[in-house]
């Protein structure tokens, strides 16, 4: 198969655009997304592949030379410089210019009044058991919402976060108390194209967001250590900060049970104790504010089941410095370790069907009889040798 006038000599800069793309047979080329796994998985241009190893499969000669390849990552940069080290060493290779966000913007479609109808009607409907009724059942089970309280629904530009707001729509028409919503979303210095997406999704899906700016990515620039999870807090301390001043009491966050039972395994693994990620608590930093999670027993996979329903595309990770969100999560930890985590459940899940289940049931039932040692609400740590001679 020769495809050198397309794919290595045409595109002499290595960079084809998704028009150019377009014009080119699907079987002359393999598309490949350079990016995490974790990515990947949560939307990728259709018909490309994640191949694990693939650069190091390259620099080895082990790719098919007759192949021509698309490379593509979030914003262009990552996959251009890879394209090049591979032609380089012989194979047929460029990059998808603007990456997986330049596909985004090519195929948004603008906000229509029957589309928005489609959307609330499978909430209403089709969705209703999974999405609707877990997600009334978590407020209702852990008291999360008030007469007179005044929301802050925190979006990021996700599925998770921008299904929150559908959510608390939806339970808003139901008007069985007064409380009040006010859509929040922080601009921490996204890019162009992402501060884009957000806006038009939010126009899109109906959803009145209030925008505020904040200067946290050049803040944490130039941090070496942790520098996700010191962004991560300082977004949370910006949300809180901001939705006292538009006169919130609560700020709502899209985690959710899929979220959870990560959490536990990974603070048992990665942070060698036991804790979880609480439905709601209060802030210590802002006295009379409380964080809500109420989709807190949605499944992770029936959202994605309702963003591909009405083929929604949403932001999976707007940080301005990262190209694969390898290391970005609005909780700060690393989306490889939860990849770890997602991959050791699905092994797990083979053997027991039960085991999520078992996983998020695991901090309902813990025997303190049983614990070596714990920590009270104060801090304060206590042995089981305190009271082993009493």
């Amino acid at each position: 198969m020769d495809l050198t006038n397309e794919l290595f000599e045409k595109y002499e800069n290595a960079e084809i655009t998704i028009e150019e793309l377009g014009d080119i047979h699907p079987s002359k080329y393999q598309l490949v997304d350079i990016r995490d796994e974790v990515s990947h998985r949560y939307g990728a241009i259709p018909n490309s592949k994640w191949i694990d190893g693939f650069m190091e499969q390259g620099r080895q000669g082990l790719l098919d030379r007759e192949m021509g390849y698309v490379l593509y990552c979030m914003k262009g940069t990552q996959s251009l410089e890879m394209a090049a080290e591979l032609r380089s060493l012989g194979y047929q290779c460029v990059s998808l210019k603007g990456g997986y966000g330049a596909y985004l913007t090519s195929i948004f479609q603008e906000a229509d009044e029957e589309r928005q109808k489609e959307v609330e009607k499978g909430i209403q409907k089709t969705f209703h058991k999974r999405l609707f009724t877990p997600f009334a059942k978590a407020i209702n089970e852990y008291d999360m919402i008030h007469e007179g309280d005044r929301i802050a629904v925190c979006i990021s530009g996700g599925k998770d976060s921008m299904l929150l707001a559908k959510l608390f729509q939806e339970l808003k028409r139901h008007n069985k108390f007064h409380f009040e919503l006010v859509f929040l979303v922080m601009d921490p210095g996204y890019s162009e194209i992402n501060r884009t997406l957000i806006e038009k999704n939010a126009k899109l899906l109906g959803v009145p967001v209030t925008i505020f700016e904040s200067t946290i990515f050049d803040t944490v620039y130039d941090i070496d250590k942790n520098p996700c999870y010191l962004c991560a807090r300082m977004r949370r301390g910006h949300l809180y900060s901001k939705a006292k001043e538009l006169g919130c009491n609560k700020i709502a966050l899209g985690h959710h049970y899929d979220d959870v039972i990560e959490t536990i395994l990974m603070g048992m693994l990665y942070g060698a104790q036991v804790q979880t990620m609480m439905p709601k608590l209060h802030s210590t930093n802002f006295p009379g504010m409380e964080l809500i999670r109420p989709m807190y027993y949605i499944r992770e996979d029936d959202i994605i089941q309702w963003r591909d329903t009405y083929n929604l595309h949403f932001l999976q990770c707007a940080c301005r410095f990262t190209d694969t969100c390898t290391s970005c999560r609005d909780d700060g930890t690393s989306a490889s370790k939860r990849m770890e985590i997602k991959n050791l459940i699905a092994t797990m899940k083979k053997g027991n069907p039960y085991v999520e289940g078992n996983i998020f049931k695991s901090m309902y039932n813990v025997n303190l009889s049983t614990v070596i040692q714990y920590k009270d609400k104060n801090g304060v740590r206590h042995n089981f040798l305190e009271e082993y001679d009493q």
